[in-house]
Order: structure tokens, then C-alpha cells, then sequence
């Protein structure tokens, strides 16, 4: 059964990954959502429930964009683990209307 309230989309993009002061990890991240990502990663080392910090490099034409979040340690599989991502105030449907309507 599916427990996600956003679809997860498949990717293979970098993702760099540390923990609050700690040195940077590459990684892959091998599903996406707007509130989730899945990183294939050898040992994270870190319980779920863990705070880390996520740079996603993001490259267009010849631009590289770096996407900064926060993130929560959801679960951890041998071969990688499910983040939760933080920091961004939600868009909700109420706030949709109005700023569809013209009203913010």
C-alpha cells in the first residue's frame, strides 16, 4: 500500500549530504517528490529521525544550480535511505485559490 502523499518520480541526479557541521557525502538520489527523496548510499551511519543537510547540483545548459534543503532520516535500507524533506513552508490549497484569484 502506498503511504505517500506525493508521487515519487525516478531520477539520477548528485545529491551532497552531511550532517549539521559535518563534511559533505556524494550520493545519488534515485526517486524524487517535492517532500522526499531516496539516496543510494553505501553506510549513512545515522538513526532515523536524524537531521541532514541536502545540495542538490542541478545542471542545465551549461549551468550547474545548487538546491540547498534540510532533510529527516526516514528509514535506512542496506542500500540507501528515504529523507523527508523540511524547511519549505507547505502550499496548501487555500493559498493556491487566493494567489490564483489575485488576493495573496
Amino acid at each position: 500500500m502506498e503511504r505517500r502523499l506525493l508521487e515519487r518520480n525516478k531520477v539520477s541526479t548528485t545529491v551532497y549530504l552531511s550532517v549539521p557541521g559535518g563534511k559533505f557525502r556524494r550520493c545519488r538520489a534515485r526517486n524524487l517528490s517535492a517532500m522526499g527523496v531516496f539516496l543510494e548510499l553505501d553506510s549513512l551511519g545515522l538513526p532515523a529521525g536524524s537531521v541532514v543537510n541536502l545540495v542538490f547540483a542541478v545542471t542545465l545548459d551549461d549551468t550547474v544550480r545548487l538546491h540547498r534543503r534540510k532533510a529527516v532520516v526516514a528509514h535506512v535500507h542496506e542500500n540507501g535511505a528515504g529523507l523527508m524533506m523540511q524547511g519549505r513552508a507547505r502550499y496548501g490549497r487555500s493559498q493556491k485559490r487566493r494567489s490564483e484569484s489575485g488576493s495573496v
